[in-house]
């Protein structure tokens, strides 16, 4: 497992490097939703009897009917699915903007970043909507996809609709399984501190390129060979 002490920061890990476009999970990258989540899962989770949902660990980056299904018999897997999205859809106080985020989606132009997040549609409007995030013209959801993270299909989606390679892409994500489908999709991976540790982030196989402690303290320069990333 790599040392995330060992690992480059972000401005040395892609010195050599540009790139076509960003792709952008959500929850925990642009906003903190965090509280809200936590709040729905465990309440789902009691309804649900769930052993000790106090002691239930939280999903994050993989989606929620994924997880559900992992949970429950698949009879009772769509009802549940519906439930905890209701749940969802209703609680997003305290959902708010990460620093840095306006920052830099500022630095990148419209048509070279994109959103994919393993929300719903309806969630991930919702989640913005309630941070203030404005949303760009791709935004690639759960429901846009027949496999969510870890599998490839949301960011080779993502670039598709960006018209560029997914090679050429750069991948901002703070979960394993987001940075294992942006792996196995061919991109280049940024992981960022929050809902997950350094540790945990750099343990992935494979690993992230780099990993920061979140938007603020990177900047992205684009000119006329592609987008570039720096420390701030």
């Amino acid at each position: 497992m790599p040392d995330p002490l060992l690992l480059p920061s972000p401005g040395a890990a892609f010195a050599d490097r540009t790139f076509d476009a960003v792709l952008f999970d959500m929850d925990g990258t642009l906003i903190d939703s965090v509280p809200a989540v936590e709040r729905s899962w465990r309440r789902w989770a009691a309804e649900h009897g769930i052993t000790g949902p106090e002691e239930l660990v939280i999903p994050h980056g993989t989606p929620a009917r994924t997880v559900i299904a992992e949970l429950l018999p698949p009879d009772r897997v769509l009802p549940a699915f519906d439930r905890l999205h209701e749940l969802e859809l209703t609680d997003n106080a305290g959902v708010t903007i990460l620093p840095g985020t306006l920052g830099v989606l500022a630095e990148l132009p419209l048509g070279r970043y994109a959103i994919v997040t393993s929300c719903t549609r309806p969630l991930a409007a919702a989640r913005m909507a309630a941070s203030g995030l404005v949303p760009p013209p791709v935004v690639v959801t759960a429901d846009d996809v027949a496999h969510g993270k870890p599998d490839p299909d949301p960011f080779l989606l993502g670039a598709e609709l960006l018209g560029v390679d997914p090679t050429r892409c750069l991948v901002v994500e703070d979960a394993p399984a987001g940075i294992t489908s942006a792996r196995a999709a061919g991109c280049a991976v940024l992981a960022v501190t929050g809902t997950h540790t350094a540790d945990q982030l750099a343990g992935t196989d494979p690993a992230p390129d780099a990993v920061a402690t979140g938007l603020a303290v990177v900047r992205f320069v684009t000119g006329p060979e592609g987008i570039r990333i720096v420390d701030a």
